[in-house]
């Protein structure tokens, strides 16, 4: 397995979930975003909308009940803690697990992590923090540092998914832009990759926009 590593600190495998899982994963956000929408309005707070997403991710695991549903726990945020620190620094919205994962990368802490932000197109101030209270904690490996992709949700509460992303990619470099997402081409689903500095490896993220009804 491909060592991580940060400075001179071994922080051990790179957790790789593979390219199923990702479109497993965004699958059942969208299906948990549809699920959830008799109980969602745009007027909602980020931490409710996010409460009813991950009751939907989980009903959509019930209802698939597909033999890999199984192997998947969807649980609360967890608090997480950049490498070299003690005391948490950061609190994640998503937490995701998978059975078979847990003996192969010997983690305790979830194999993959969605962090989730309200976002309209002609807010800039939602746009800016979309990218630097959301994204830049997988940039900066306050969120996963072991990992090699990551996830977000944008939760669309005006204009539309592609004039969104225009604004977001503005906060970006041009290298680093959301663009067709890499495991699931939805019109509603974007990718992205980013390097990360004191030599750990870059990180991809997928993100799921989703609207209201």
């Amino acid at each position: 397995m491909r060592q991580v590593f940060r400075g001179d600190l071994d922080v051990g495998p790179a957790i790789d979930i593979g390219q199923e899982r990702c479109g497993a994963i965004l699958r059942t956000i969208e299906f948990g975003w549809h699920l959830a929408s008799p109980d969602v309005h745009r007027d909602l707070r980020e931490i409710e909308l996010t409460e009813c997403l991950r009751d939907g991710m989980r009903d959509a695991l019930a209802r698939l009940g597909e033999a890999w549903c199984r192997t998947v726990t969807i649980l609360p945020g967890t608090e997480s803690r950049s490498l070299r620190r003690r005391v948490p620094d950061g609190r994640t919205d998503v937490s995701v697990f998978f059975a078979e994962l847990r003996e192969v990368y010997d983690e305790h802490d979830p194999h993959a992590i969605v962090e989730c932000k309200r976002i309209a197109e002609q807010r800039t101030d939602l746009c800016r923090l979309y990218v630097v209270e959301g994204g830049d904690r997988f940039r900066s490996a306050q969120y996963g540092h072991r990992h090699v992709v990551g996830f977000m949700v944008g939760y669309l509460i005006a204009g539309t998914i592609d004039g969104t992303v225009d604004k977001i990619n503005r906060y970006l470099p041009s290298d680093e832009a959301l663009a067709g997402c890499t495991v699931v081409e939805e019109p509603w689903t974007r990718s992205s990759r980013h390097p990360r500095q004191d030599g750990l490896a870059p990180i991809s993220l997928h993100h799921a926009f989703l609207e209201f009804a």
